[in-house]
This record gives C-alpha cells, structure tokens and sequence, in this order.
C-alpha cells in the first residue's frame, strides 16, 4: 500500500467520541485551502455506517457542501437515526466546524434483494495497463517539478482522453465527455464499506473536469475558481476500490457559473456499480 493511500485509509477510521458522534480530520500538512469534498463526503459515509448493521448496505448518498471546511481543525459528524425499517436504513450526518454545520450527507442502506436487472454497457475503451499514468503526462507538461505537487496520490488515475491542461494549450481537444481508469494505489482491507468510502473519496477528484474540458479551462489556469455544491452517488452493487473501475463522465449543462456532471462507474468486467451526479460552482475571471 503507498503511504498516501496509507494516509487516506486513517483519514477515514473516525474517532468515535460520544455515541453517533465521531471525530475526523484533515491530512497534516494540508496545502489546500479548503478541505477537500471527498474527503468529507467518505468521512460522513464512514460515520453514518458506524451506526447501520452489517448486513445492510449503502445504496445511495446525497450530499450539500454548505461551507468552505477548514483542514487546520478537526471535523466533527453528528449523525442522525432517521429511520430503522425492515428493508432500509436512513442516517443523516451533519459535519460541523467552529460551531457551523459546513456539510450535510443523507445515506440510505439497504437489505439485500433479488429483483429486476438491467444496466447500460460500459463504453468500449482501452485497458487500463496501455494508458499513461497521470503523473508521466503531467511531468511531460510541466517537467520533475510538478511531482511535488501531484505526486503521492492515493489514487492511481489514467485519462483516456485529454487532461484539463492539454485542452486549455489545444482547442481541438475540447470535449464535454471525460473518461479515466482508477483505483486505489495498494491493496484495501475486505469491510464493503472502506471500499464505498475510498470510491466517494475519488468521485470527486475528476468529476467537475468534463466541465472544464469543453471550455478549455484547467484548476491550475489562474484564473478559474470553482467547488463542489451538492453530490449525489447510488451504489448498485459489490465491487472493489483496489481493483481497476473505469469512470466515464460527462457534462450535458453549464448555465449560470454552475456546471452539472455525471458519472457512471464500471468494473474493468463491464458492470455498472455505481452513478454520481454534481453540481459544481465554476467562476472565470477575465484574461489578463
């Protein structure tokens, strides 16, 4: 396991400090200036099925990022009891920093049921072991430097199609649709649950960039700001976060300095486990 993978893992093992109230934090050493979402989406998932049986699941998630969290201070999920029924489980957390509540999360879990089956086929792609790695094109882009920046990600990332950065250089690149391989960087534990955590965790790494590609715009750019507003996940089966999974995103609108993307998640078999949906806030300021 790598040691920024290593990191992530004990990001989410929560302290527990009274019942249905856990204690996270942020990595030491933080250089963002805000605490990143998926972080504390994964940590609110983690809090709320500390509180749910083992034997239901998490089959969806809907999230409001609500203020700017704060990396130098402790996060603190209260979580709430919303329901116990026979076939589902509601909790709702409710993150909270210098006494304002700065992320809400709705979880809902589910008892195993055989019904209905059908899902769309995962788009025909490249395997994994022929794309680049990100960190190689990257370096290509911005030379050894950029590894201090980029390097130690706890989640291996290949784009199959352009970076945000190539797009910005080449307007032939633009594009509203945005694929990549992932997983984590080691081997996870067997809990369902850290697996489900780790994918929120990466949802919202590469997400709100299908927005950017059909607009040549990149995070690094210096003139684009943005955040995530609200994300939303459904879980439709098992998989595993250490095993290759393809993301295939897509941005249908931007309006309003808001721009909406959607994912779908595959196993490297072609079986759609899980869907997102966001909605991000990206502001341009005019070229100097």
């Amino acid at each position: 396991m790598s040691k920024a993978l290593d990191q992530v893992l004990d990001l989410l093992d929560l302290e527990q400090i009274e019942v249905d109230i856990f204690r996270g934090r942020s990595p030491a050493g933080e250089r963002r200036q805000r605490v990143f979402g998926g972080q504390v989406a994964g940590q609110a998932l983690v809090a709320a099925g500390r509180t749910v049986p083992p034997d239901r699941f998490v089959h969806s998630l809907h999230a409001y990022f609500i203020r700017p969290g704060d990396p130098t201070v402790p996060l603190i999920y209260l979580v709430e009891r919303v329901r116990d029924g026979r076939s589902f489980t509601t909790r709702r957390v409710t993150t909270i920093q210098h006494g304002q509540a700065i992320f809400t999360l709705s979880a809902s879990f589910h008892l195993e049921q055989p019904g209905v089956e059908h899902a769309d086929p995962m788009p025909d792609v490249p395997p994994p072991d022929v794309i680049t790695p990100t960190a190689e094109r990257m370096e290509k882009l911005f030379g050894p430097s950029v590894r201090e920046w980029y390097g130690g990600n706890p989640i291996d990332i290949r784009h199959i199609g352009p970076l945000t950065f190539e797009a910005e250089r080449d307007p032939s690149l633009r594009t509203t649709r945005h694929m990549v391989w992932l997983k984590a960087d080691g081997d996870l534990p067997d809990d369902p649950l850290v697996h489900v955590c780790v994918m929120t965790y990466a949802s919202d790494m590469t997400l709100l960039d299908s927005v950017l590609l059909a607009h040549g715009l990149s995070w690094a750019d210096g003139r684009t700001t943005g955040a995530s507003l609200d994300h939303a996940m459904w879980f439709h089966g098992p998989f595993r976060a250490d095993r290759w999974l393809l993301y295939a995103q897509d941005s249908p609108v931007a309006r309003g300095s808001r721009g909406l993307a959607r994912g779908e998640v595959y196993t490297r078999e072609g079986e759609l486990v899980v869907s997102v949906v966001q909605e991000g806030l990206v502001r341009t300021a005019e070229k100097g």
